[in-house]
């Protein structure tokens, strides 16, 4: 299939809808990589049970990024980014945008080149699940690239410690927590690209086993719209139809990789490595007022920074020996629930966006049927 789409609505498409659903999520997806961290039970729990600071900051790195780059969403191609507060929603924006663009152009190409098999003109010798996989695939390797040092700085911006007496208003928009964690990597940017493949070895099955379902479900729901004679084509069916198989597809693939993306998220935080005495004090101090044995807390993070270090495979398996399978899987119903609403969010807000500026370019004539 081909779209009446230049690159431009794509990329527009693709950075409108990834605005909008990481503010959305954002604060479910920081209380996923406070979950998933290794100083999980020694920072956000007290006698077993969740204290308050897992929910404190929930808007952590995000604040004043949002604020900063509004005025650029549009124009992401044109400016640098150059501080870091910008760099974190600029990079999603253009990691958005190149995937859009890779992922449309590749599968456009492969449905042109694809020839049909001898005995049935009408059937694809390659199946459209594994060219919509391959396209995926493609547009992930790209995208990575740009996001891998905003979602290093974010990860890091979330678990930065905020006090009981800090509000929400005081400290969501502005910035301290993404400054903190840049501040980190001053010394050794290069950094900020550790965890790339960890990021693409978790995006890249993810893309593969949603993508192909979301195309599967979409078509088959507008077919038996189709049908029933249902279909009506406008911008809200096919938002609401994209959100459905989007939610549906993204689920079921979110669950199935929360092993890697445990894996990815230790490696991330341990890419800003260790603190300094002052900090190793004051963690000290805060869990003997907390009734915690604070040498043994201590060494235990530090074993799980030295593993977050170490390739993801060691990773994995430095999880699995001290944690357990369950140790894997933490945070997985939280990551399939936000995944469920972001990935529908998403693509539907995409699709919509790009069927929109499709129908402002070519009428309702020229429309592509999905």
């Amino acid at each position: 299939m081909s779209f009446n789409n230049t690159n431009t609505d794509i990329l527009i498409a693709g950075a409108f809808a990834a605005f909008t659903v990481d503010f959305l999520v954002y604060p479910l997806d920081t209380i996923k990589t406070r979950i998933q961290s290794p100083d999980y039970r020694r920072l956000y729990t007290t006698n077993g049970a969740v204290n308050r600071s897992l929910f404190r900051g929930l808007y952590q790195g995000i604040g004043s990024v949002i604020l900063a780059t509004l005025p650029s969403c549009n124009h992401t191609l044109h400016y640098p980014i150059v501080s870091p507060n910008r760099r974190i929603l600029t990079a999603a924006t253009l990691s958005a945008g190149a995937f859009f663009t890779t992922y449309e152009s590749t599968k456009t190409f492969l449905h042109t080149t694809n020839p049909s098999l001898p005995s049935s003109p009408t059937t694809p010798l390659i199946p459209l699940p594994i060219l919509h996989a391959a396209a995926s695939s493609a547009g992930e390797l790209v995208s990575c690239f740009i996001l891998t040092p905003a979602e290093v700085l974010k990860q890091n911006a979330q678990m930065v410690v905020r006090s009981s007496s800090s509000s929400f208003t005081t400290h969501a928009f502005d910035g301290h927590a993404t400054r903190q964690a840049f501040n980190k990597f001053r010394n050794n940017p290069s950094q900020l690209w550790r965890g790339y493949t960890a990021l693409v070895a978790r995006n890249l099955p993810f893309t593969a086993m949603q993508f192909p379902l979301f195309e599967f479900l979409r078509t088959e729901i507008y077919r038996f719209r189709e049908g029933k004679g249902s279909r009506s084509g406008t911008l809200l069916e096919t938002g609401i139809v994209t959100a459905i198989s989007a939610g549906s597809a993204g689920t079921l693939a979110a669950v199935a990789t929360t092993p890697i993306d445990v894996v990815k998220t230790r490696i991330m935080l341990a890419a800003a490595g260790e603190g300094g005495e002052g900090q190793r004090e004051k963690v000290i101090k805060e869990m003997q007022s907390q009734g915690k044995d604070a040498k043994a807390e201590i060494e235990k993070a530090q074993r799980a920074a030295r593993s977050g270090r170490a390739g993801g495979v060691a990773v994995g398996k430095e999880i699995l020996r001290t944690e357990g399978v369950k140790g894997l899987f933490r945070g997985g119903a939280l990551r399939g629930a936000w995944t469920a609403l972001g990935s529908g969010l998403y693509l539907g807000v995409y699709e919509s966006g790009r069927r929109f500026l499709e129908k402002r370019r070519v009428g309702d004539e020229g429309l592509s049927p999905y």
